[in-house]
């Protein structure tokens, strides 16, 4: 990245901000609702709609690898461009999916266009940052993304009541713009120093012992995040909204909108100062530790709220505990990458997704089924937090041999840059 100018490097990751915005934004204001329109307006299963979305899930996951060995040997630009441009067809189409197969369809295209633009992105992140300013640049990627998932659900909400297309074409417009501005203003970003050939920066990640073991430890972070999309939208649905006192008057908070929004803002205000003190005292993993537990804490105490009220208050919990592990989580990635492959690392790191995260959309909607045809509520959220507890004790595992034997992911993080 030596050729680069300081000018360029800064408009350059101003650019990647503005698509984390775009792309957040669209998408969360469409996916979240496919299970509510799905299941509610069209009466599908919720185990077939947690099908479709895991489908989605593995396919841009699992092809994310490639995405990223793309990107080490052509650079993240284009490839980020191409695949935003796929997204907004896959989402498009979606307003004329009124069938399962059409539905798969759907996401499977959009799951494509996801795999172009998803380790390029990360790579271009890590390339046009230093080790300094790389955790706080991820963290600000994450508040901007916040924003995103605060403002998006809320338009969805608004646009479904007068048409689900409504909602479709919006969300596909913002990855439209998002690869605009990309392909307009974002220099040939090149994440390694060489041009690789495809199968070499896979071959060293997946080599990677104590790499490969975290990477399927964070399969159970995945499984537990992706419940945003499926379990927490239909159980938000089946709460009255509960009545809060201001100094405004009477506040109402409960339905889909009010879960993201207790989740984006706390993303907004809590994510880089929380981040920033929890680097102050503790090791990466530890955080991630710290990170997993409080998401586990949070999804397993749903089984013992009966109010709107209460759920927010675990989605609160869940929330500060995933907004401490994903910028963590990608900036270990970034200092145990080779530098030959560093897409192929970020690309290898989104299996942890793939199969943590399409599980996670399956099991969370045949849960719900199951939960309802047994009348036994709490079963899908002990469950959950469940996978928590096992992926808690494997990261400490890790930790501790890692430890022992100075690997560099127990070493001290340094504390997040005053200036990017």
């Amino acid at each position: 990245m030596a050729t680069l100018s300081e000018s360029e490097r800064r408009r350059g990751l101003i650019i990647l901000l503005a698509g984390s915005f775009l792309m957040f934004g669209g998408f969360f204001m469409l996916v979240p609702l496919i299970s509510v329109h799905y299941v509610r307006d069209l009466k599908f299963a919720a185990v077939a709609v947690g099908l479709a979305l895991a489908v989605r899930q593995l396919t841009q996951q699992g092809l994310t690898l490639f995405g990223g060995a793309l990107a080490d040997r052509w650079g993240a630009k284009w490839l980020m461009c191409a695949g935003m441009l796929l997204r907004a067809a896959g989402f498009a189409g979606l307003a004329w999916a009124h069938t399962f197969p059409a539905l798969l369809a759907m996401c499977v295209l959009a799951a494509l266009g996801g795999s172009l633009f998803e380790a390029p992105r990360s790579a271009a992140i890590a390339a046009l940052t230093t080790p300094a300013t790389r955790a706080r640049f991820f963290s600000l990627s994450g508040i901007v993304g916040g924003l995103g998932m605060t403002i998006g659900p809320l338009l969805g909400a608004a646009l479904i009541s007068a048409s689900w297309p409504l909602v479709c074409f919006v969300s596909a417009l913002c990855f439209v713009v998002g690869g605009l501005l990309t392909g307009m203003f974002l220099s040939d970003v090149k994440v390694v120093a060489e041009r690789q050939t495809l199968g070499h920066g896979i071959a060293i990640a997946a080599r990677d012992g104590p790499f490969v073991v975290l990477t399927i430890l964070l399969g159970g972070y995945w499984f537990m995040w992706v419940q945003l999309a499926i379990s927490l939208p239909l159980i938000a649905q089946q709460f009255s909204p509960a009545s809060i006192t201001t100094v405004f008057g009477t506040l109402l908070i409960g339905g889909v909108a009010s879960v993201y929004t207790t989740n984006a803002i706390l993303t907004v205000l809590l994510q880089y100062p929380l981040l920033a003190l929890a680097q102050r005292y503790l090791r990466p993993l530890s955080i991630l530790v710290l990170g997993v537990a409080l998401m586990g804490a949070g999804l397993g105490a749903v089984a013992l709220v009966g109010s709107s009220a209460g759920l927010l208050t675990c989605v609160g919990l869940f929330s500060l505990g995933a907004l401490l592990v994903q910028p963590v989580q990608q900036s270990v990635t970034a200092e145990l990458a080779d530098p030959s492959a560093l897409g192929s690392y970020f690309g290898f790191s989104a299996l942890a997704l793939a199969f943590g995260g399409g599980l996670g959309n399956f099991a969370g909607g045949w849960l719900y089924d199951v939960a309802l045809a047994l009348h036994a509520p709490a079963l899908p959220w002990l469950i959950f937090g469940s996978v928590g507890a096992v992926v808690v004790v494997g990261l400490v595992v890790l930790d501790r041999a890692r430890f022992r034997t100075g690997g560099r992911i127990a070493g001290p993080t340094p504390r997040l840059a005053r200036k990017m």
